[in-house]
């Protein structure tokens, strides 16, 4: 870890549209000073939701004042009604009423609702305007900020209306989490666990070790993890934009994870992170009962999701809707499942992660029947 006061600036090496995350505690600050070589005019606007403009608006406008840049703001409802293509439509006719042009601005200020929902209007503006990412929750800070996917829902699923766009700076700001409930952030350092899962076992070593400290907000392990978690999403952004290959690692326990949102009808007892917690001990106590995972790391696994106080087995769920074939249903209804089988990431240990193209269904049936069963 550095020990600098500075953002560290994390590069999404994209040819012509690379660009900077800046994370850091008080990376606002260097808001203005970016703008500036951003826009072509002193504006910029700025979409956000009520809760974040509540407790955040104030800081946005001081970290552009000495810029002399100004904002035009529009508040949404929060939560994942926001992301309908009704909304989207009142946020591109905002826009256009304000005269925003392609030379201009839009920041995402607020969690993934509305960092997909901006990044998908600024696609759409004009054929593209400019985009910035000010992340407020900890999943978005090293998740859905990064890599470019914006999206809206439909009745017939979450995101399958979208397109990649990347934004032209990130700023994720550790000072800004100071305001989420505890199990927001617990929600969000989930996605910081699987980045270590992944690719980078030591670094799951320091999050098993330094993780209280994390949540804690202390701002240098906050740093440190969150810049580590986007080098690590940069990087495979950077081979693979458009998820068509080893970008597909990123969905590490979210095949399990999504079958749980569903069965759960996306209720706010199941968060998405928690959601994927619970997915990764599952992939790898799966992987386990197929002989690829060593039980001993599905173990560890489980027991470093559980200290950090987010669910790693099926325990305590309403099983009237938790059941094993309905679960496997929804896995079925994944895009990419084929034929009765799946993809799955799977792991060959803690850090070795790899795609598994044709997970069977029934096999994947009966696991999640003893996995039932165990924690009745």
């Amino acid at each position: 870890m550095t020990s600098s006061s500075a953002p560290e600036a994390v590069r999404v090496d994209l040819g012509a549209r690379a660009y900077d995350i800046l994370v850091g505690h008080g990376a606002l600050k260097e808001l203005g000073p970016r703008l500036t070589g951003l826009v072509k005019r002193p504006r910029a606007y700025v979409l956000t939701d009520e809760t974040v403009m509540r407790h955040h608006k104030p800081r946005l406008e001081a970290a552009v004042a000495g810029a002399g840049i100004k904002l035009d703001w529009m508040a949404l409802p929060p939560g994942e009604q926001t992301k309908t293509f009704a909304q989207l439509g009142t946020v591109l006719d905002w826009l256009l009423a304000g005269g925003a042009d392609r030379g201009d601005v839009l920041i995402a200020f607020g969690g993934g609702v509305i960092g997909d929902m901006g990044g998908l209007a600024a696609s759409l503006m004009k054929r593209g305007m400019g985009f910035v990412q000010v992340p407020t929750t900890l999943l978005a800070q090293v998740d859905s900020s990064v890599g470019g996917k914006t999206a809206v829902n439909t009745p017939r699923g979450k995101n399958l209306v979208g397109a990649f766009y990347q934004p032209r700076l990130v700023i994720a700001d550790t000072e800004l989490l100071a305001t989420l409930p505890d199990r927001e952030m617990k929600a969000g350092y989930a996605e910081i666990l699987k980045y270590g899962l992944i690719n980078d076992a030591p670094f799951f070593d320091w999050l098993s070790a330094n993780g209280s400290k994390v949540l804690a907000l202390e701002p240098e392990a906050a740093r440190y993890a969150v810049a580590r978690s986007c080098a690590a999403k940069a990087a495979i952004v950077v081979e693979d934009e458009t998820e068509t290959g080893v970008r597909q690692l990123l969905n590490l326990g979210h095949t399990f994870g999504h079958a749980l949102e569903a069965a759960n009808s996306y209720g706010p007892d199941l968060l998405h992170g928690e959601a994927v917690a619970l997915g990764m001990a599952l992939a790898f106590r799966y992987g386990a009962g197929l002989g690829v995972t060593p039980a001993a790391d599905a173990r560890r696994v489980a027991d470093v999701i559980r200290a950090s106080g987010l669910p790693a087995d099926l325990g305590g769920r309403d099983r009237a809707r938790f059941t094993a074939p309905r679960l496997t249903e929804l896995m079925q209804q994944d895009k990419k499942a084929r034929g009765g089988r799946v993809p799955l990431i799977l792991a060959r240990g803690i850090g070795a992660s790899y795609i598994h193209p044709d997970a069977d269904l029934s096999s994947i049936e009966a696991f999640l029947g003893r996995e039932l069963l165990e924690t009745a």
